[in-house]
C-alpha cells in the first residue's frame, strides 16, 4: 500500500496561491493593448478617410477654375507675349470651404490646322492653371492646354458648303 503525505499536497497548494491572479492579469493587460490599438487604427483611418475627401474637394475646386477660364477665354488677350489673366481666389459654387485661382495666358496662333479649309480657320492656343484648395490645408495643381478654332478676315464668315451632303 501506498502512503500519501498530506504535507506534499498543502505545500502544492501553497505555491499556486496567486498563480491565477497574475495570468488573469496579464491576459487583461494583452486585451487592454489590442483594444487601444483597435481604437488608434480606426482613429487613423477615419482622419485619412477626411483627408482625401478634403483633397477631392480642392481637386473639384481646381477643376471648377479651368472651367471658369475657358468661359472666359474671350477676355484673355492674343497678344503674344502678354501677361497672363489671373483671376484671384474664388469660391466654387455657394460654398467657402473649397476655393480656385486661375492663370490664363495666350500661347500663339496655328495656321493651317489639319483638315480644314485652307485660310478660314486658325487655331488659337490657350494655357490655363489653376490651383484649388479646401479645408485642412488640401492642395491641388492643374493644367489645361485649350485650342479654339476660329474663323480668319479670309472667310468673311461664308463658310458654305462643301459637297452634297447627305441631302441627295
Amino acid at each position: 500500500m501506498t502512503q500519501r503525505h498530506p504535507t506534499s499536497t498543502a505545500h502544492c497548494t501553497q505555491r499556486q496561491t496567486g498563480a491565477a491572479l497574475v495570468i488573469a492579469l496579464v491576459l487583461l493587460l494583452v486585451l487592454t493593448i489590442l483594444a487601444f490599438t483597435g481604437m488608434n487604427t480606426a482613429v487613423t483611418e477615419t482622419t485619412m478617410a477626411n483627408n482625401e475627401q478634403f483633397r477631392h474637394g480642392a481637386s473639384q475646386a481646381a477643376t471648377g477654375g479651368i472651367e471658369a477660364a475657358i468661359g472666359n477665354l474671350a477676355n484673355v488677350p492674343t497678344t503674344p507675349g502678354a501677361p497672363p489673366v489671373n483671376t484671384g481666389w474664388r469660391n466654387l459654387g455657394q460654398s467657402t470651404a473649397e476655393q480656385y485661382q486661375a492663370s490664363t495666358r495666350y500661347l500663339g496662333v496655328e495656321n493651317n490646322l489639319p483638315q480644314s479649309s485652307t485660310d478660314k480657320f486658325i487655331g488659337l492656343h490657350y494655357s490655363i492653371d489653376t490651383n484649388g484648395r479646401g479645408p485642412r490645408n488640401a492642395r491641388d495643381q492643374q493644367t489645361q492646354g485649350v485650342l479654339v478654332v476660329a474663323s480668319t478676315g479670309g472667310a468673311n464668315g461664308d463658310f458654305g458648303q462643301i459637297g452634297t451632303g447627305l441631302g441627295q
